[in-house]
């Protein structure tokens, strides 16, 4: 077929306008150089490895282009990527060049900053952690917290190695036990305190806290100050000879403890004549415990 310079003419000269214009309106755009801050991907990071601390999550890029590009830029179209596949336990430094900044075209890379990123990186590591409930509140007035549960008991966690090393326990979301008198059941998220270590999985807990009724305290009063382990052909005189033992226990059963129930005594063995100030003790009992005993020690005479 014969070439013919003149066919379709007009679309040629059309073709050959449009691309003057374009060339014109660019050239004619003004190039400039931004300052922008743009988020930081880490990406390739190997499984056996944490990073200690919290990485920048992003940095300063300079870039160049025509202020009419530049201008229509959006959050996420220039992004930094770190590519960690090569990284080892230690203290790091990796260098952020042009080339691992991603930008649209028309859009030249001048700097990052920083150009060289610090991280310490260390071993993963996991551990199997007890779980502790967190508790809010105070039970009714005259009540306790008794035992608390957790099902699971324990939480498998994964960290970094020295802080999974340091973790001690799980903790749970507050369990409200405000103004209860019984025990108290709820379903909780299971959470550490660290941030740099987490939960191998998300995991929930059934947490189920006792209340109890709180030991009440009463005072017995004119408890007799008795002595024991007196050498033979020795008398003892003890002063004062009566005491004020504070009791402490359930209700129920304080109320029916009497003074001669409660045995208070001061051991005089292998003591010969003379005057000595000695600790008032007080007989355990199966039935109540001793808060404290007035006065805490007599004066006893041996002659």
């Amino acid at each position: 077929m014969a070439y013919h310079p003149f066919r379709h003419l007009g679309l040629k000269i059309l073709a050959i306008a449009l691309a003057t214009l374009l060339w014109l309106t660019v050239a004619g755009q003004e190039v400039v150089e931004r300052a922008l801050r743009v988020p930081l991907e880490i990406r390739e990071k190997p499984e056996n490895i944490e990073i200690v601390g919290d990485p920048p999550g992003a940095v300063d890029v300079l870039v160049r282009g025509s202020s009419t590009l530049l201008s229509r830029l959006e959050v996420g179209e220039i992004v930094v990527v770190l590519d960690l596949s090569t990284a080892r336990p230690g203290s790091r430094l990796f260098h952020l060049r042009t080339d691992q900044v991603k930008v649209p075209y028309g859009v030249e890379v001048v700097q990052v900053v920083p150009a060289t990123l610090s991280l310490e990186v260390e071993k993963s590591a996991r551990r199997t952690v007890p779980i502790v409930p967190a508790l809010e509140g105070e039970p009714a007035p005259g009540f306790i917290v008794g035992p608390r549960s957790s099902d699971p008991p324990t939480v498998e966690v994964v960290g970094p190695e020295s802080r999974v090393r340091r973790l001690a326990e799980a903790t749970t979301e507050p369990v409200r036990i405000d103004g209860q008198r019984d025990t108290v059941r709820d379903v909780v998220t299971v959470g550490v305190a660290d941030a740099a270590v987490r939960l191998v999985e998300p995991r929930s807990a059934t947490i189920s806290v006792e209340i109890l009724p709180a030991p009440i305290e009463r005072a017995v009063e004119n408890v007799p100050v008795r002595w024991r382990n007196l050498g033979a052909g020795y008398k003892a005189r003890v002063a004062p000879s009566l005491a004020q033992v504070l009791i402490r226990g359930d209700q129920d059963v304080l109320v029916k403890v009497r003074s001669d129930a409660v045995q208070a005594f001061v051991d005089l063995a292998g003591l010969g004549p003379g005057r000595y100030n000695l600790r008032v003790q007080v007989e355990p009992s199966q039935d109540f415990g001793i808060a404290s005993v007035t006065p805490a020690s007599v004066e006893v005479t041996i002659r």
